[in-house]
């Protein structure tokens, strides 16, 4: 069976750095060509920058129409009676009148299409949830287990593991087994891993902790005789609290698919948890990176594994489970499972979310610092791209080269567009104008081009009217320590969202291709977590 670890660094050749570097020489390109441009071909200039405009204008506009479809789709999942679904699956017969449309014709689709003996239903299959944290506080993962009792969903199907770093001490040792012992009868089983410090070739990071605890999952089920394919498991950070409706949706998605070993499954992840308390460019963040994961869910084609997200242990027994040489385990899991599978995992979209903790420290210069440290961690899948080609052209396998060239370019065009647009955007139009204003032949091309870019993005500022729209309807009720003012901070807010997304969409993809073109891999540093317990005056530190 073929590698499908990423090279350690010494073992990296000069072909896989070549395309290491690639990504920062195409972005630093991108973003000089309207000054090159502007320059030496003031025409040419003014075909790129109108045509990239009107490019953007049109994605816009479809990222708001799927923006609303996504949250639509949402509420109404998280309204479903998806346990009388189960029960209709189970033995394929629909027999609830208040069910969906695409109930009955799933159910069709699975009598007719997956034999009864390969079938798996959903009373035969297990949740294994594995919870990962380092130095955490109770207050922060406590409501995470709590989360996953509080599911609609028979928590004696769910298997508890939680994953903890020994680098952590023992006040995190302590604390994991007192959760077992207060919370693990409430579980078919629960046990808490502690993943050793220092093993050899692993990075530091999310990766190492939750394949230690995978192995150890591997083990457990064998002993119990358990099927691994009837096993799902769902991975968490310290901070993610699944919705009600999630394993019960997850279930009949997984039990519903025809090939279920050759499928994740990403929820749609929503940084709400602590949204009232977050200093306001940290509310921007979380809710533009919330509707961005809204949107995607509604472009499968598009989905890769991210944070939280679902892969039956069959998959993840022959996957080795996740890598342990990246910092960015979540998504890259996705090609690993990929390229194993040559070219046959799909990733389909549970349509309830998974809430998270927008960044929030206990100092606001601090919590400004981690929101860059974290969407720079998200950025360095970049390094990805190296890795896709690697396996791609230069390792033997059976995917079809018209895939790997669509999967290869989505892979790119993503991070170029994450590290370039927002600057294109904003500032593509002047060079011409500075360059040419009084040129008799460019002046009224270089006055008018800024005119005509305003004016495209006073119409895209819909998008930003219609995120606020959303961002209002999905916020959890307002804390008791809020006064109604606090809403009025909800609306001034979005004065930040030219500096967030330069700072921190542009910036920190632009900084981990650079370092990735220097050879200089990140590490990982853990998003500090803080909870309102944990600081005093909060609510007029971070107002």
């Amino acid at each position: 069976m073929r590698s499908i670890e990423i090279p350690q660094p010494e073992d990296r050749d000069w072909k896989y750095r070549v395309f290491e570097i690639l990504p920062a020489v195409l972005t630093y390109t991108i973003l000089l060509l309207p000054v090159i441009l502007g320059l030496y071909l003031p025409t040419w200039a003014a075909y790129f920058i109108v045509a990239y405009l009107l490019l953007w204008f049109a994605r816009a506009v479809g990222i708001d129409i799927r923006s609303i479809q996504g949250w639509r789709l949402m509420k109404s999942h998280k309204a479903l009676p998806w346990d009388n679904l189960n029960q209709d699956l189970e033995i394929l017969e629909p027999r609830h009148t208040s069910a969906p449309k695409w109930h009955a014709r799933n159910i069709t689709r699975v009598a007719k299409y997956i034999p009864e003996h390969q079938r798996i239903k959903p009373s035969q299959l297990y949740h294994a949830v594995i919870i990962a944290f380092y130095n955490e506080t109770r207050d922060v993962v406590e409501p995470t287990v709590q989360s996953v009792l509080d599911s609609d969903y028979n928590s004696k199907k769910i298997i508890l593991v939680l994953a903890y770093e020994e680098r952590g001490g023992a006040e995190v040792e302590k604390m994991a087994d007192d959760f077992i012992k207060k919370y693990g009868k409430k579980f078919h089983h629960a046990e808490a891993v502690r993943h050793p410090a220092g093993i050899p070739g692993e990075v530091i990071g999310k990766g190492g902790n939750v394949t230690y605890a995978g192995r150890r999952l591997q083990k457990y089920l064998e002993e119990a005789k358990i099927d691994p394919l009837h096993v799902l498991v769902t991975t968490l950070d310290s901070d993610n609290r699944p919705d009600k409706k999630y394993f019960a949706a997850l279930t009949y998605t997984y039990c519903s698919t025809e090939d279920p070993k050759y499928a994740s499954y990403q929820p749609v992840t929503m940084y709400l948890n602590n949204i009232w308390d977050a200093p306001a460019p940290m509310r921007v963040v979380a809710t533009g990176n919330s509707f961005w994961n809204v949107m995607l869910s509604t472009r499968p084609h598009m989905l890769r594994n991210f944070s939280a997200h679902a892969q039956p242990m069959a998959a993840l027994i022959d996957t080795d489970f996740w890598s342990v040489r990246t910092i960015v385990e979540d998504g890259h899991q996705y090609w690993r499972t990929w390229f194993r599978y040559d070219g046959n995992h799909h990733v389909y979209p549970i349509f309830v979310p998974i809430y998270q903790d927008a960044v929030l420290t206990e100092k606001y210069w601090r919590t400004l610092k981690m929101q860059f440290v974290q969407v720079r961690r998200w950025a360095w899948g970049v390094s990805d791209i190296p890795y896709f080609v690697n396996q791609s052209f230069f390792k033997i396998n059976n995917i079809p080269l018209h895939k790997k060239i669509a999967k290869g370019w989505r892979l790119l065009e993503g991070h170029l567009s994450w590290s370039t647009s927002p600057l294109l955007l904003l500032l593509a139009a002047y060079p011409l104008f500075f360059f040419h204003t009084n040129n008799q032949t460019f002046g009224f091309l270089a006055n008018e081009l800024p005119q005509y870019a305003s004016g495209l993005q006073r119409v895209a500022m819909v998008g930003i009217v219609l995120s606020f729209y959303l961002s209002m309807r999905s916020l959890p009720p307002k804390p008791l320590r809020y006064k109604r003012r606090r809403n009025i901070w909800m609306v001034i807010q979005w004065i930040y969202l030219i500096p967030t997304t330069l700072i921190y969409s542009a910036g920190a993809a632009l900084y981990s291709q650079t370092r990735l073109a220097l050879g200089k891999y990140l590490g990982f540093i853990v998003t500090e977590k803080a909870t309102k317990s944990e600081r005093i005056e909060v609510a007029e530190l971070l107002k």
